[in-house]
């Protein structure tokens, strides 16, 4: 292709979504990333190039960058926008804020809860691994440190749940973590919490082993795993530009090809501390859960009435198969409006809180900053540290896409 011009620009992170819109049928500026090592920098350099033979779009697509940064703010905007209604009854949600719940986030900043405080850590240690071998000792390492920071950080007030709780104690108190996990729970801190490692674009094996293995570490039970799987994979498919027309199909042939996969590289003998008969067995568990959730999904879906309360489709989302269940209900009723999302997900009769961060982690995936209002993003508690790690993920995004263009 011949190129017309090229310049070098610097530009601020927070301007990057913006800046790196791309127009249909690639007739838009090209970005060649010449970042430093995450971390270093605050800004962000590209080399720019407009074909001879340019024009103005119909309409921008969604960059990738405008999708990571929208799915990890969206996450939290759907945690902070929810964080009142957790606990409370659908009826006395809808009688506290008529007619339909919550339409607006509350206070300056909007304070989220241990959701949000935990997808940070789990994005901090997924960042720091990826500068070092990939493998389940570094990964481990940087997991502990950042869940035990977690742990013992004086803002870990937010009503955090008893089995990350109990778990991260005995990672702080050096336990290896397949005696610290509770092999029973499949409860949503599992994957409350994924959102990061669904953005990576690293082959699905790979990320698939990344989602189990952050939730077993707490979680041990094989649904707490998949649903874990399954929640990255979803962000993954809408991050990379998947439609939401015949995503739960999508989402249907995942579970049937991962059903019978054990990471025994990374999740080692998990299998017998839950007693299952081989690791194969324990990993059906998990994914045949997952399987029938997603089918109730699809069924809501189909109904002509759909019900005032989202958990009667998919479920009250104290365990990690239900909070993706009716987060991915809640988003599918509407996928074209983020904020709609997000209302609908608040208005929960469950962990309402949890259920709208997935909801939210959904929505920004699929369209970008676009979603969100100006004047809820700039209210989110913790908004700086998770522009900084949409920054790191993007940015390890380029460099591991620029090593596969070398070998």
């Amino acid at each position: 292709m011949e190129l017309q011009r090229s310049r070098v620009v610097e530009i601020a992170p927070s301007s990057s979504d913006r800046y790196l819109q791309k127009s249909h049928a690639g007739t838009s500026e090209i970005c060649v990333r010449l970042h430093a090592f995450f971390g270093r920098t605050e800004s962000t350099y590209f080399m720019t190039a407009t074909p001879n033979n340019s024009k103005e779009p119909d309409a921008p697509d969604v960059s990738r960058a405008s999708r990571i940064r929208a799915c990890l703010i969206g996450s939290a905007i759907g945690d902070a926008f929810a964080a009142r209604t957790e606990f409370l009854k659908y009826d006395e949600i809808v009688r506290r804020w008529p007619p339909d719940g919550p339409q607006d986030l509350d206070g300056d900043p909007a304070r989220v809860t241990d959701d949000t405080q935990m997808m940070i850590a789990v994005g901090d240690a997924i960042v720091a691994a990826l500068g070092r071998p990939l493998v389940p000792a570094v990964v481990e390492e940087e997991l502990r440190r950042t869940f035990v920071t977690w742990l013992r950080d004086p803002e870990n007030n937010r009503a955090p749940g008893m089995t990350c709780l109990r778990s991260c104690a005995g990672l702080e108190r050096g336990l290896p973590w397949i005696d610290s996990t509770d092999a029973n729970s499949k409860g949503c801190g599992a994957n409350m919490r994924v959102q990061p490692i669904g953005l990576l674009p690293v082959p699905i094996w790979t990320r698939s082993a990344l989602a189990q293995f952050q939730a077993a570490i707490t979680h041990g039970h094989p649904t707490a795993l998949a649903a874990s799987d399954l929640t990255a994979w979803v962000i993954a498919d809408l991050a990379d530009g998947g439609e939401p027309v015949g995503l739960v199909d999508r989402a249907l042939t995942h579970v049937h090809e991962q059903r019978d996969v054990y990471h025994h590289e990374w999740l080692g003998d998990l299998w017998r501390k839950a007693r299952a008969s081989s690791a194969e067995e324990f990993s059906r568990h998990g994914w045949d859960e997952c399987l029938a959730v997603l089918r109730r999904v699809r069924e809501g879906l189909a109904r002509s009435t759909p019900p005032r309360d989202p958990c009667d489709v998919g479920g009250q989302g104290w365990i990690a198969e239900e909070a993706f269940a009716t987060a991915l209900y809640c988003f599918l009723k509407s996928p074209e409006d983020g904020v709609a999302v997000v209302r609908r997900a608040a208005a929960t009769n469950g962990d309402s809180d949890s259920i709208a961060c997935l909801a939210g982690a959904f929505a920004g995936a699929h369209l970008g900053m676009n979603a969100w209002p100006d004047y809820w993003v700039r209210r989110i508690e913790y908004r700086d540290v998770i522009e900084k790690l949409a920054q790191h993920v993007f940015c390890a995004g380029s460099a591991a896409r620029d090593d596969k263009r070398k070998t």
